[in-house]
């Protein structure tokens, strides 16, 4: 049985280094995809993971395949396409480790997703099903997503979804708020930044803003990752926070809210999660608090995928061994 089974892109960041002698900035190639990364996050911890996605038949995406395998997550679901490269996105970062991304995607293999090509068997073997917004920009892997949702929220799947706003990706801001916001009423864990929550709702206050989500849409859990000042949560009508760990060293924030909902699902189906039904207070701030300990470590290593923590590492944090 897969903890997780996660749909989506799966590209290569290149990530920036300013530390050469001529002045001149460098990119080093990483793998990622936010979904791809959420399934290697749980891997990585110790929970059994699938992804269902598309990449080139090109050096780039032989090498994401061998990342995946390499990470321990499932790829029979991982198809290579002939006809389009695998989708590469380079990733400038400041001072702070905060990013600004230039894609390069027109179309991109990981767009190219047919529904015919997904296996049911992966979703049907899961507990969760996760997915991102960034493999609804286009046909057909649109039509691939909602088929695959739908699918799982038929066998009574958790459904996981985040947003992830690339805007460089969508036509318009009017296209990403009308695709971001078609799927919420099939959706059981929502994961949003601060920003992600002010352009789904229109409100820059994190508590009107999940209220009218759960209201409109009867999300059961949103999360808000608030970057250094940890969590918000909404759970049902109960809301509360969880700070994030200080005295981290910020390297590079590529992939840290990947980690953080990767951490979250592995820990409450860990516990035993089967349905909404079996997560109370205690067990959602705990894995809140597991959740914010694991993106902490995340950043503190270039790339996302090759900077996820073990379970250990998570573990010596929590208890303050590190």
């Amino acid at each position: 049985m897969y903890y997780v089974t996660a749909l989506g892109e799966l590209l290569i960041d290149f990530t920036s280094i300013n530390n050469s002698e001529q002045g001149n900035t460098y990119f080093e190639q990483n793998p990622g995809g936010a979904p791809a990364n959420l399934a290697a996050c749980v891997s990585k911890l110790g929970g059994k993971t699938a992804f269902i996605g598309k990449v080139g038949n090109d050096m780039f995406g032989s090498f994401l395949s061998e990342v995946l395998i390499k990470h321990g997550v499932d790829t029979a679901g991982l198809k290579f396409s002939e006809e389009h490269n695998t989708t590469l996105a380079f990733v400038k970062c400041d001072e702070k480790g905060e990013r600004t991304f230039t894609f390069y995607r027109n179309p991109g293999a990981d767009t190219c997703l047919s529904p015919s090509e997904i296996d049911f068997k992966l979703i049907d073997s899961s507990r969760i099903f996760h997915f991102g917004s960034l493999s609804m920009t286009d046909e057909p892997a649109r039509s691939a997503t909602l088929k695959a949702l739908e699918y799982a929220k038929s066998k009574n799947l958790i459904v996981s979804y985040d947003p992830n706003l690339r805007m460089a990706l969508w036509k318009s801001s009017d296209q990403a708020l009308k695709e971001i916001t078609s799927v919420l009423s099939m959706v059981d864990i929502l994961k949003v930044s601060e920003e992600e929550l002010e352009f789904i709702t229109g409100m820059g206050d994190n508590e009107k803003g999940s209220n009218l989500l759960f209201d409109k849409y009867g999300i059961g859990l949103i999360l808000v990752t608030r970057g250094d000042k940890g969590c918000y949560y909404r759970f049902g009508k109960i809301t509360g926070s969880k700070p994030a760990f200080g005295n981290i060293k910020v390297v590079d924030t590529t992939g840290a809210g990947d980690a953080f909902l990767g951490g979250f699902l592995y820990n409450i189906v860990s516990k035993g999660v089967y349905r909404m039904e079996d997560i109370d207070k205690e067990l959602l701030e705990n894995s809140i608090v597991f959740a914010n300990a694991v993106a902490a470590l995340c950043t503190t290593k270039r790339g996302a995928i090759p900077a996820m923590p073990d379970i250990s590492e998570v573990k010596n944090l929590i208890d303050g061994n590190i």
